[in-house]
């Protein structure tokens, strides 16, 4: 998918298209917070991205359990948390399996290129689930189907986010290179090179103040401290849709 090549006032052709520039941003959203919606800005805005799709997963492999609310409440809450931001848009690629068997990343990913041919695919995710991703199914091959983009939390060095890289990767890391479309938003280029010396970028944004987690803002409604209005930790349509329907209690 892209844009069309315009032709200029003189005549000539001007090289005016690029691919078009999607995240795919997977998770439980259980409930989707503030959090959530500034790590998509942040990554918009350093990318020059042109949509960020939120995926709501129906079955996280690595979470057993189960999310606390159901999908169709997450996927209501979703929608909600990103309305009013035309950037953004929900995918229902993650949506429950029929059979009841687990997402993973690696297949979602494959099947959204499929869908939309020729586009610049990235993969955001937040560091807390980087960590994790050596666990991941295929997780060698994920980098390779779309650019990773982590956003890393205050504080935390790159070098702890080399230790949780998929075995059979290593990350290359440059001395320098920051570079970002927003010049006010740091943006850290890496790479990833496997066993054959194929290589994938690898984007960090460095120290977002983000601190916020699903499980806090759980823990918040629970107190019955739903809305803060000084310190709001998810969108006031989600917090309405939460005491609608009595979730987290």
């Amino acid at each position: 998918m892209e844009f069309m090549v315009q032709e200029s006032s003189a005549g000539e052709r001007e090289p005016t298209s690029r691919a078009v520039r999607v995240a795919f941003f997977g998770g439980s959203f259980d409930p989707p917070h503030n959090g959530h919606l500034a790590v998509a800005r942040a990554a918009r805005e350093a990318l020059g991205l042109d949509r960020v799709l939120f995926a709501p997963v129906g079955a996280q492999p690595l979470k057993p359990q189960g999310s606390t609310a159901d999908f169709h409440h997450r996927l209501a809450m979703t929608e909600l948390a990103i309305a009013g931001e035309p950037a953004f848009g929900v995918s229902l690629l993650d949506a429950p399996n029929p059979a009841g068997t687990p997402n993973y990343t690696l297949h979602t990913l494959q099947k959204l290129k499929a869908d939309m041919p020729g586009v610049n695919l990235f993969c955001l995710m937040g560091a807390d689930s980087f960590v994790s991703l050596r666990r991941w199914y295929g997780a060698a091959e994920i980098p390779f189907e779309a650019t990773l983009v982590i956003a890393s939390r205050p504080g935390e060095d790159i070098q702890d986010l080399a230790a949780h890289v998929p075995a059979g990767l290593a990350l290359e890391i440059p001395q320098f290179c920051l570079q970002s479309a927003n010049p006010d938003i740091a943006l850290v280029t890496c790479a990833l090179r496997n066993p054959q010396g194929r290589t994938a970028s690898l984007y960090i944004l460095p120290g977002l103040n983000v601190e916020v987690s699903a499980t806090e803002v759980r823990a918040q409604i629970r107190s019955g401290n739903i809305a803060d209005a000084a310190h709001p930790l998810i969108p006031g349509a989600v917090a309405g849709y939460v005491r609608e329907h009595g979730l987290y209690l």
